[in-house]
């Protein structure tokens, strides 16, 4: 048990420092939202000063549509990250996810990397995780139960990372079973539970299976951001296997393919894999996501910038959603999803 824990520690302290010190973005394939421009719209009658940020996360209100995707705990170095992450959550009215809860099953060294979360965000919806290969494994869901307890979680959140795991030196690539242990999870434990990819995509027919079988959420967490495959290599000094650095589907791909199921289901549609900056953030919301949400250039900002420069950051790029509401004639998010986005082979 204890060499188990350490390994996983480990893994988690490596996966930091290489997210933040290496180069392990995809190189020849982007989030996709490059290819569109926005329907600018002369003639708004949009009071600037009203614009209205504000929407829902399963029934509870924030103030922006975005999220602080899940990023580390259960290592000595994620107890301070957290702590600083939930405070800007905290601030700005929006929900957060922790890390992967796997290693405190493991045991309780690192609990508080986890609990301080909540202590510090205790106005915001807080978001458990568990990796996918662990839910296939499920004997029971009291390890569900316990893990949501731990941090009081309004939501819990799977992830789904085969490509990460194939890379992974001792990764877990038996996903057996998974669909219907989510199905017996989303039964007996009433928070809602939301499917995450980790940087590869989640396609149309994915999505349609996970909501039938009683996800609530899909993050469709795209390529164009970080990419997981990519740190592994890097984290095993390995070869470097390009097609497999840059696999998966580009963000606005997803979006636009996973927002078709909302037509006969009722899911929150979360964007995120390389969105960095207010417009990114306002087309995936065009192309028909709820919320948007980013891991690490917020890790970055919070470890290299502090808490008040990263809440600075983020307020900075919702003026920028606001300005781009103002000019594209939306008094609010509602509004906003029914504005359009030019394809930009049409403008020329």
């Amino acid at each position: 048990m204890l060499n188990q824990n350490e390994n996983t520690s480990e893994r988690k302290k490596d996966h930091i420092d290489l997210c933040l010190n290496e180069s392990v973005v995809f190189n020849n394939k982007t989030n996709g939202f490059e290819k569109y421009d926005f329907d600018h719209f002369a003639l708004t009658e949009i009071d600037y000063n009203k614009i209205d940020l504000t929407t829902k996360f399963f029934g509870k209100k924030i103030k922006y549509p975005f999220l602080i995707s899940c990023m580390t705990g259960g290592t000595g170095e994620a107890k301070n990250i957290n702590s600083n992450l939930a405070i800007v959550a905290n601030e700005l009215g929006i929900p957060i996810g922790v890390g992967s809860q796997r290693q405190a099953l493991e045991d309780s060294t690192f609990h508080e990397s986890y609990k301080i979360i909540k202590q510090n965000a205790n106005k915001v919806p807080v978001l458990g995780n568990i990796g996918a290969a662990q839910v296939a494994c499920l004997i029971s869901n009291d390890t569900i139960k316990y893990l949501v307890d731990l941090i009081e979680a309004e939501a819990m959140v799977i992830h789904l990372n085969p490509v990460q795991e194939l890379f992974q030196k001792n990764g877990e690539t038996n996903f057996t079973g998974l669909l219907k242990k989510i199905k017996k999870l989303t039964r007996e434990i009433n928070i809602p539970f939301i499917a995450k990819e980790v940087g590869a995509g989640i396609n149309r027919k994915a999505a349609r299976l996970l909501i039938e079988n009683g996800i609530r959420g899909i993050d469709i967490a795209g390529a164009g951001g970080t990419s997981w495959s990519a740190v592994e290599m890097k984290r095993n000094n390995s070869e470097i296997e390009t097609e497999f650095w840059n696999w998966g589907l580009p963000t606005s791909y997803c979006i636009k393919e996973t927002a078709k199921l909302k037509k006969k289901n009722f899911f929150t549609l979360i964007a995120s894999g390389g969105i960095t900056n207010g417009f990114e953030l306002a087309k995936s919301i065009i192309l028909g996501a709820d919320i948007a949400a980013s891991a690490r250039p917020i890790l970055k900002s919070i470890v290299n910038n502090g808490v008040d420069a990263t809440i600075s950051e983020i307020d900075k790029m919702f003026e920028n959603v606001k300005k781009v509401m103002y000019l594209t004639g939306a008094s609010n998010i509602k509004e906003l999803k029914k504005t359009r986005l030019i394809k930009k082979e049409e403008l020329y």
